[in-house]
This record gives structure tokens, sequence and C-alpha cells, in this order.
């Protein structure tokens, strides 16, 4: 279960299905970020009138494919391409050449959007022949429970009402702030990221929480309201970040924690600058 009843909670379910528009969907790369948002039109509700995906590795769309019935699955990247809206889900050392690729099956009226950190607008538009109805977007995993975080940049060739229509159409999954293009790398490492460094401790209390007498359930309910209310007292309480972590007395893993905060910052920012090479 991968989130709690009361975290699901504040997620807004659709009444019903809805097809946007009649609309086609192309996904180039059938990887954990194509799930994700598959997961996530799923859980809100949205269906298209096509879902078109491609993968070099079979089994990777079999699997995916078992998940989602409806999808078409595509041996080449011709098709997908084809669609009204083309998402890239692909790592940035593959964009190049798959962008080559489908420029030729682009539709002028097709949307673009990129989903890797790392491939600039401007690399987009070179590669895909001056192509410009570019989007990017960076999703997180809570996405697939339509409660993620996922910024994103729209180029100036994107007019307002498609515009207004794909932000429509992921603020159903979650929030979708417009940011600047440079500041997507961040993101991608805090907000996308981020769930990685901390659902592996979430599930480690409450493993602990279990071995300490308590039920899976009444687990589930305890961190997912802690862990709410420690981000909301963080951010929402107006008391200084020595004052907040002082709230409480006991802190059994204080003489780690230069530790721990050492691994973040030596990690993190060493990927960052990876990510911004």
């Amino acid at each position: 279960m991968l989130l709690c009843r009361s975290i699901a909670k504040g997620i807004r379910y659709a009444k019903r299905s809805e097809t946007m528009n009649a609309k086609t969907v192309g996904f180039i790369g059938g990887g954990r970020v194509t799930r994700i948002l598959l997961g996530g039109f799923k859980k809100a509700g949205i269906s298209f009138e096509k879902i078109v995906v491609s993968d070099s590795n079979d089994d990777v769309l079999k699997k995916l494919q078992k998940e989602f019935p409806k999808i078409v699955l595509s041996a080449g990247n011709s098709l997908p391409a084809e669609q009204g809206i083309v998402f890239v889900s692909l790592h940035p050392p593959v964009m190049g050449a798959a962008l080559n690729e489908i420029k030729a099956y682009l539709r002028p009226e097709s949307l673009v959007i990129s989903l890797a950190p790392k491939f600039t607008l401007a690399k987009i538009v070179e590669n895909l022949g001056g192509f410009g109805r570019i989007v990017r977007m960076i999703p997180n995993a809570p996405t697939i429970a339509a409660d993620g975080y996922n910024p994103v940049f729209f180029s100036k060739a994107v007019p307002a009402a498609d515009k207004n229509e794909l932000l429509a159409l992921f603020s159903r999954i979650g929030k979708t702030p417009q940011v600047e293009e440079e500041k997507l790398e961040t993101y991608a490492l805090i907000t996308a990221m981020g769930p990685a460094y901390l659902w592996f401790q979430l599930y480690q209390l409450q493993e602990l929480a279990g071995s300490f007498g308590l039920t899976e359930q009444e687990a589930q309910q305890g961190i997912s309201a802690m862990a709410r209310g420690a981000v909301k007292t963080m951010c929402e309480s107006g008391l200084p970040a020595i004052e907040v972590m002082n709230l409480v007395a006991s802190k059994p893993l204080k003489d780690d924690e230069e530790t721990i905060k050492n691994m973040y910052k030596n990690k993190l920012e060493a990927f960052y600058k990876k990510l911004k090479s």
C-alpha cells in the first residue's frame, strides 16, 4: 500500500472518467516516469482517445500493458510521435538521437513534453529541427497517486490555449507550478528525487512500530499524520528552524545528525553538479 488512507484523504479524485477533448497521447520510453504518469491519469479518472507507448525493451512494454491494458504498444517511436501530446520519457544521454528520429513524424499542432532534466529547451528544439511547441516537466513519484509536484516550463511557441489545457490536465494529478527553465534541475534533485531520501526512513519507522506492538494500520496512520504535521509545522508555524527542531525534547538520533546532514550535502551537491554539467 503506497499511500496510507490518511494521506489519501487530501487527494481530489475525479467523479467520472473524462476524455480530454479526444486527445491522443504518445510516450517514447516506457520506464518509471511513464508508469507514474499513467498511474496518475488512471487514479484521477482521466482517459484519452488513444495512448501509444514505445520502448526498446519488449519486457518493459509487456509489464506496462499488464498494468494498463488499454495502451497500444509500439516497437518503434514513429507511432507515439504522431499523437497529439508526445511525452519523451528518456534519459538525457539518449534524448538527442530519439528526438532526431521522431522529428519527421510530429504533427504541426502536436505538443512535445520532455520529462528529462539536463536536456534544455534549446537542445530539444535543435534536435527536433526547429519544432518549438515544447514543454519541459519534472514529475515526481507521488503523481502515481494523483498527488504529485510537477514543475513545468513552457516554450514561447506554446499557445495560451494549449498551455491552459495542459495545466488543467496536470492539475488533476498534482500541483504544477510554472517555473524558470534553469531551476528544473534543482526541482529534479529536491522534489523528484526527494521521496527517495525519505521513504526508506518512513518504511523503517513503520517496521519498528510494528515490532513495538502497533498494527500496520496504526503505524501507517500515525506516521502519515506525523509526517504531514511535521512539514506543516516547518512551513506554517512561523518559528525559525532551530525552534521548530527544539519542539521535540528527546532526540535519539542527535549524535548522528551532523553525519546525516553531511551525507545529504556531499551527495546532493555532487549530483547537482552532474545535472548542471
